[in-house]
């Protein structure tokens, strides 16, 4: 297969129907990556016709395949993916912009998702019976695979999102279409590769690569498609579920956050609760540049202890090593592209004409900071005296910026914390237990850490309320998404109703 032939129809890895190609970039000094296939609608139709076909005919359709053989063949991507975990992880590293690290843990939190969807439906049982009150009527509802998946998945984790889709979509019977960022598609290529090493039938899994229009706008709207996933930002999630509204296909959709980080003063009663909570903020903020979804970009923090604790934070996020991320000791890689610094940039000087304080960065690195010269780097930053006001405190702003906010009384830290269109994560950080399930139970958000942040589990559903999104990746409930339940009534001794006497 040639470095271009990276749109996946039925089995054959092709080019694109019109020829288009694009440059994929290195955000750590802008020069070319990869070079795949630029999709369009014709490729997009041609992908969706295959996947039907995979669902609804042939000799052996999917859906048909037997649990315990599509769960054995989850489990065999899984350890494909183990074997191929380094250079996997550094395609994504390159792709991405992220630490080498990075991209390993992100190989071995999709092996995770695999098996743990393959455990999930080898365990299930065979439906769930309906007592119907009577022993002459036996009632079961089952779930059978919603039918053609349209699966499109973001560029600040293009093998982890993909995972969190495929996975379930596979367990669950169906077929799919996916389309990757064209920011950061080559993961995805690769994750395609293994699911046809791995044995899965022609037509099931199909890739196109390319914009989100057409390619998504297309996926999005297509009559033969059933259900349509999307992870991304919010403007591009409405256009999704309005595209998706006239055929009233399913529509799953993750949107992001603005999460708080509220740490009340007794969490840093000792040096060690204090380090540990300056750390996990540094954590919480600046893993992957702040491009995470659940980044935990606003700290909320009790005024008593705020100038101790933002002047350490301020001089630990000044320390952050930047550079390649395949580079040894990198702590902190570019954003994805030219695009996303100038996004920040913007970002920040709204804040400080909005009246924030900057404690540290606000600027692109001196070029002796990093090597080489020309990539998308950016400082991480802090911002105090942050109000709800701020555009960079209201707006999900996906890069190194961190906003500070001050409360006094648990309600006041509740209420800011809550203060957003978002609710997809947020921490709150104590030592009173009881504050700290009563807070976590206050916050209206997807999933709420107490003295923890940004680990999630395969087992627990992932998603949020507000403009975060609908529905639930991973756990039961990230299956149920790919799936209609069916009731199934069955009458064992039928006689004449007699409701016409005729």
């Amino acid at each position: 297969m040639s470095s271009v032939e990276t749109i996946h129809v039925d089995g054959v890895w092709r080019g694109a129907a019109s020829g288009a190609q694009r440059e994929v970039l290195d955000p750590a000094d802008a020069t070319i990556l990869a070079v795949v296939s630029e999709g369009g609608a014709d490729d997009t139709d041609a992908a969706v016709a295959a996947a039907r076909r995979a669902f609804d005919g042939g000799a052996g359709p999917w859906p048909l395949t037997p649990v315990a053989e599509r769960a054995a063949l989850l489990r065999h991507v899984a350890e494909l993916l183990q074997r191929d975990r380094e250079s996997i992880a550094l395609t994504e590293s390159r792709d991405t912009g992220k630490t080498l690290e990075e991209g390993r843990i992100d190989v071995d939190c999709v092996s995770d998702a695999f098996r743990y969807f393959a455990d999930l439906v080898t365990n299930e049982g065979g439906g769930r019976v309906v007592d119907a009150g009577s022993a002459d009527i036996h009632s079961v509802v089952v779930h059978e695979p919603v039918g053609v998946c349209a699966l499109i998945t973001p560029w600040n984790y293009p093998l982890l999102q993909a995972s969190w889709k495929i996975a379930p979509a596979l367990a669950a019977g169906n077929t799919f279409v996916i389309k990757p960022s064209e920011v950061t598609p080559l993961s995805t290529v690769h994750l395609i590769r293994l699911l046809a090493e791995a044995g899965l039938p022609d037509g099931v899994a199909n890739l196109v690569t390319g914009a989100g229009d057409p390619v998504g706008a297309r996926l999005a709207e297509h009559p033969d498609v059933d259900l349509v996933s999307f992870t991304g930002g919010l403007a591009s999630g409405t256009k999704v579920a309005a595209a998706a509204a006239p055929t009233v296909k399913k529509v799953a959709l993750e949107l992001g956050g603005k999460n708080p980080n509220v740490v009340f003063a007794d969490a840093c009663a000792t040096d060690e609760d204090f380090d540990t909570a300056v750390d996990q903020a540094l954590n919480a903020a600046f893993i992957h540049s702040g491009q995470v979804c659940s980044a935990g970009s606003r700290l909320i923090i009790e005024e008593s202890v705020r100038d101790r604790f933002v002047s350490e934070l301020a001089r630990r996020a000044e320390r952050i090593k930047l550079g390649r991320g395949t580079e040894k000791g990198v702590e902190c890689g570019p954003l994805v592209s030219a695009q996303q610094l100038a996004k920040t940039e913007a970002y920040v000087a709204s804040a400080l004409a909005e009246g924030a304080a900057l404690r540290c960065g606000g600027t692109r690195p001196r070029p002796a900071e990093h090597r080489p010269e020309s990539g998308y780097f950016y400082a991480p930053t802090v911002l105090d005296l942050c109000h709800g006001e701020m555009k960079v405190v209201r707006e999900e702003t996906f890069g190194p910026i961190l906003t500070v906010e001050t409360f006094h009384t648990e309600d006041e830290a509740v209420a800011l914390a809550n203060d957003t269109e978002y609710g997809l994560a947020g921490a709150v950080w104590t030592k009173d237990a009881g504050r700290a399930r009563r807070v976590a139970g206050r916050l209206r958000h997807g999933t709420v850490w107490i003295n923890d942040y940004h680990p999630y589990l395969p087992q627990a559903e992932w998603g949020g309320f507000g403009k975060s999104g609908v529905g639930r990746e991973l756990g039961p409930t990230g299956l149920a998404e790919y799936r209609e339940a069916k009731h199934i009534y069955q009458n064992l001794d039928p006689k004449p109703v007699r409701w016409f006497a005729g």
